[in-house]
């Protein structure tokens, strides 16, 4: 296993991250959604682990995270949360499970919290669902916002592009991101905005934000893990940077098993009983 490349080992918690924004010490951020790549990220010492609903995509293979239901977001944060033992694990809400009302979005909270042990949850949007924050709130599960890009509202905006080029909606994210302050969230994700607009709500803000393509003004990023380790070759945005190739180590390693193999070579006799 691993050694932490950090030095302070405790388990992180909302409070910590809070303590780590004043310190102006930055915060690592990635997804994971099985027992084996979280025990890994873990290990490494990364301080959020997202239990994405970008394992629709990752995962399962659908094009959008909308199809993703409760039941299989559960089952991916028990695998997860059974790996980890430092980093803070936040589950997203996946559509569908907030959006109805107030009480149907604290009773699913609940259920993920009961049945994976995770941290704490993630929604995306801003003042449409403040009902459910606060509920959810009172109930005493931490929530991490998500404002810009909003994956879940992908057939309302139509495109995946940068949000909040324009002032309107950039005035109603600051506006948003203070009300979901305002009304107890730990920190916020901001995706895909221009970086003036990161850099600006970051700095009016107390609680940190974490940015994916919002620029380097915000007090952490997070990565979908499969992207920033090479294993999806085809998804190349700007913000995102690649600290491996997992697709051709993979694919050589399985090419290499295939032709040993084919060529009996495969196991030898150091290998068999």
């Amino acid at each position: 296993m691993s050694k932490y490349i950090v030095e302070d080992t405790r388990k992180v918690t909302t409070h910590r991250l809070i303590e780590m924004k004043r310190k102006g010490e930055k915060i690592a951020m990635l997804t994971a959604y099985d027992f084996t790549m979280a025990s890994i990220i873990d290990a490494a010492g990364v301080d959020i682990i997202l239990v994405g609903d970008s394992a629709s995509n990752v995962m399962a293979g659908n094009i959008t995270t909308l199809p993703i239901t409760l039941d299989q977001m559960i089952y991916h944060a028990k695998s997860v949360v059974r790996a980890v033992k430092r980093a803070l694990v936040v589950v997203d809400m996946p559509f569908g499970t907030y959006q109805v009302n107030a009480d149907e979005a604290v009773k699913n909270a609940i259920r993920i919290m009961k049945e994976t042990h995770a941290d704490a949850l993630k929604l995306e949007g801003g003042e449409e669902i403040l009902p459910s924050v606060r509920k959810i709130l009172d109930a005493g599960i931490p929530i991490m916002g998500h404002l810009g890009l909003t994956p879940q509202s992908i057939n309302k905006f139509g495109t995946y592009g940068v949000r909040a080029k324009d002032e309107a909606e950039a005035a109603k994210l600051s506006h948003d991101a203070h009300l979901l302050q305002d009304a107890g969230c730990f920190s916020l994700v901001l995706e895909k905005i221009p970086a003036t607009l990161g850099e600006k709500v970051a700095q009016s803000l107390e609680v940190p934000i974490i940015g994916i393509g919002a620029g380097g003004g915000v007090y952490g990023q997070v990565l979908v893990c499969t992207d920033m380790l090479g294993m999806t070759a085809d998804f190349t945005p700007r913000f995102l940077r690649r600290y491996a190739d997992l697709n051709t180590v993979i694919s050589d390693a399985v090419g290499n098993y295939i032709k040993d193999v084919k060529a009996s070579d495969f196991p030898n006799e150091k290998e068999q009983y």
